[in-house]
């Protein structure tokens, strides 16, 4: 769970990172900027999913148990 946690942070500085380059820079990089911060959300996303399941596997560990 902790991986996906920080996969997720990681995900977010990428996209805040994109974001403050992009309203700071010409729009020359907006292309590169626009395929950053959609990566951004794709790893985002598959670390939530990494989270989320780590989760259910420790509902379903703790049922087994109780």
């Amino acid at each position: 769970m902790a991986i996906g946690a920080a996969g997720m942070l990681g995900a977010q500085n990428r996209f805040d990172n994109s974001a403050r380059r992009t309203a700071t820079a010409p729009l020359d990089n907006l292309a590169e900027e626009t395929v950053e911060r959609i990566q951004a959300k794709t790893a985002f996303s598959a670390n939530a999913a990494v989270v989320r399941t780590a989760d259910e596997m420790t509902g379903s560990l703790l049922d087994m148990l109780a």
